[in-house]
């Protein structure tokens, strides 16, 4: 997940990605469920962290899926450990270093701000820096339900320090042509926090990648687009010829047993 964000946050992404996939979710250090560490962070770390967590879960290789700050993680795991991901979408994610277009300036100057706010006050604060125009207009009941998840499960002083260091620090730039995995890159044109020219960056840079921008949407585009979890789903079966293979079985199956149960009656 994102920047100062539980996995907790996935729970749209999830249930959708559950019909075809086991799912794996976890917190990154120092937030949620995980321990913190005094090392200090950075998405390479970070990085190693998540093979950890496959490591756990008995997976040999995986498809890496990283929004934001996890988008920024998700791309030193593709570099770092080329052998664990079968496909990676990168979503509302930057590739950092001087090259990165910065979003907006009220936008990145709030994040510095946000330490003198309590958590359930940091995350009502975030919500126009996070979810699209038409989103705060029109669908108000979506940003409240992520915000029931997000109230009081925001990270300690030290863990936002942390997980910013990770972030400025952040930069695959010169790297991106070593990414083998088929690649997803997911943003919303309406991003403030992470302009969405990062990702016609990344997508330009990493061979191969496909660019899905969606109109109307903020850098939390999972809440303000409902069909971007379909599509990201629809990117990984593609991108996972064995599935495919049971999906032609069943469906050879359910054809015999139509052709049966018509001959009978």
């Amino acid at each position: 997940m994102g920047f100062g964000m539980t996995l907790r946050q996935w729970w749209r992404t999830v249930p959708v990605l559950a019909r075809h996939f086991r799912v794996l979710a976890y917190d990154h250090r120092g937030i949620g469920a995980s321990d913190g560490s005094a090392l200090p962070y950075s998405a390479a770390r970070l990085a190693d962290d998540a093979i950890a967590v496959l490591d756990a879960a008995g997976e040999d290789a995986a498809h890496v899926y990283g929004l934001s700050l996890g988008g920024m993680i998700a791309q030193e795991v593709a570099l770092r450990h080329r052998e664990r991901v079968r496909a990676l979408v990168l979503g509302a994610t930057t590739p950092g270093g001087a090259r990165a277009v910065p979003g907006d300036e009220r936008a990145l100057s709030f994040f510095a701000r946000a330490t003198v706010l309590t958590p359930e006050e940091a995350a009502w604060a975030t919500v126009p820096y996070l979810y699209g125009d038409e989103t705060r207009r029109r669908h108000g009941q979506r940003i409240a339900e992520d915000m029931a998840l997000r109230g009081g499960h925001g990270p300690s002083l030290v863990t936002y320090g942390q997980q910013l260091l990770a972030a400025v620090t952040h930069n695959t730039a010169g790297r991106l042509d070593r990414i083998a995995a088929p690649t997803l890159v997911v943003h919303g044109e309406e991003d403030r926090i992470v302009a969405v020219e990062n990702a016609r960056r990344l997508a330009n840079a990493i061979p191969g990648a496909e660019l899905e921008a969606w109109d109307g949407a903020g850098h939390f585009y999972v809440t303000d687009e409902p069909r971007a979890d379909e599509h990201v789903a629809r990117f990984l079966l593609r991108h996972t010829p064995e599935l495919g293979t049971v999906q032609r079985l069943a469906g050879r199956a359910r054809s015999r047993l139509r052709a049966l149960w018509r001959a009978a009656a």
